[in-house]
């Protein structure tokens, strides 16, 4: 099966419905507006792909599905670990968002967050492209409590801080890392040798500006979008960390309230969003080295070596995590992932 049938992404609308007229609630059981919950707002590519989503959505059904996008993950007052438990109570309809925060309550889900998973966009793409593992994947996630629909893609996440250049798992030591709710995420910090420091995506740049905060780990399009390196970020890691999924879903409720057409609708919708977030991405992904070296910072490519070094020094966050989330699901990615490298 073509990427295209798995990702989507981009956007433009909140309340994509609203100029449909009468055609809007044409069926009595459909909501007057579906919740769409997203971490990001539109300054980024994570929260234009839930308003992309969203636009299609809207024309697609003629405003039969009229979906309102609510970033920030207001929906759960800014915890976006407790997205998906807001969905199994109905609180949220839709989410655009990234499967590894949601580990504590559907902890397979979280099979593409494990650290060094991916050495790059060919390993993802194997990955993504496996017809059998992503059946498997959707069914993990029809089972905790979510229709899932497409995967785009978050962006490899990159190191940044103020201190000094990373180029070994011994330059993290003591470093104060910003990190999302993530104790797997925490613990493999903690492993390299550095201070995780847990905290929402509003209170970082703050923590930045005033140097509570030494770095934070993120796709580098966040950092270009926050002008980081206006808040002391001089130096970049291009370790590729991790490349979370993003994930296109909707409530259980919601989508057995749905005819079967506007089901295929909605989903047609969210596999056209998650093409253009993995264009956008990508293409973002491209451009990294160049514009942040025409901003003065100074970035890092580690060798093969050097990264093989960091690899080795989570292995046993990774393997710990592996047991817990998912191993039989995990191992598949793991070979699917080396038989990339043979091609």
């Amino acid at each position: 099966m073509k990427r295209r049938e798995f990702l989507i992404s981009t956007g433009v609308a909140a309340s994509a419905g609203a100029t449909f007229g009468p055609l809007a609630h044409a069926q009595g059981n459909y909501k007057p507006e579906y919740r769409m919950s997203t971490v990001l707002g539109p300054a980024f590519a994570w929260g234009r792909a839930a308003e992309q989503w969203a636009k299609l959505i809207g024309q697609a059904t003629q405003g039969r599905v009229v979906s309102k996008v609510y970033p920030g993950a207001s929906l759960v007052q800014g915890d976006a670990t407790k997205e998906l438990s807001a969905m199994r109570q109905g609180s949220i309809d839709l989410v655009c968002g990234a499967p590894g925060n949601w580990i504590g309550a559907g902890r397979a889900l979280g099979c593409f967050s494990l650290p060094f998973q991916f050495p790059d966009h060919k390993a993802w793409d194997a990955v993504m492209n496996h017809k059998g593992l992503m059946q498997e994947y959707f069914e993990v996630a029809r089972r905790a409590g979510v229709e899932p629909l497409a995967l785009g893609e978050t962006g490899f996440r990159q190191l940044s801080n103020s201190k000094r250049a990373v180029r070994r798992p011994e330059d993290l030591k003591g470093l104060k890392i910003r990190l999302p709710p993530s104790p797997m995420m925490s613990e493999t910090l903690q492993e390299l040798g550095g201070n995780p420091t847990v905290m929402s995506w509003a209170d970082t740049q703050p923590a930045l500006a005033s140097g509570a905060i030494d770095g934070v780990e993120n796709p580098m399009e966040l950092f270009f979008a926050a002008k980081m390196n206006t808040l002391g970020q001089k130096y970049v890691t291009r370790w590729n960390y991790m490349n979370e999924v993003l994930l296109f879903g909707v409530s259980k409720n919601a989508w057995d309230s749905w005819s079967p057409q506007d089901q295929k609708l909605v989903r047609d919708a969210a596999i056209e969003a998650a093409r253009l977030n993995v264009l956008e991405v990508r293409n973002a992904y491209a451009e990294d080295i160049a514009n942040a070296s025409k901003l003065g910072v100074e970035v890092v490519q580690p060798t093969a070596a050097e990264l093989n070094a960091f690899v080795v020094a989570t292995r046993r966050t990774y393997a710990r995590w592996k047991a817990q989330i998912n191993p039989t699901l995990v191992s598949a990615i793991e070979q699917i992932v080396v038989d990339s490298r043979k091609g």
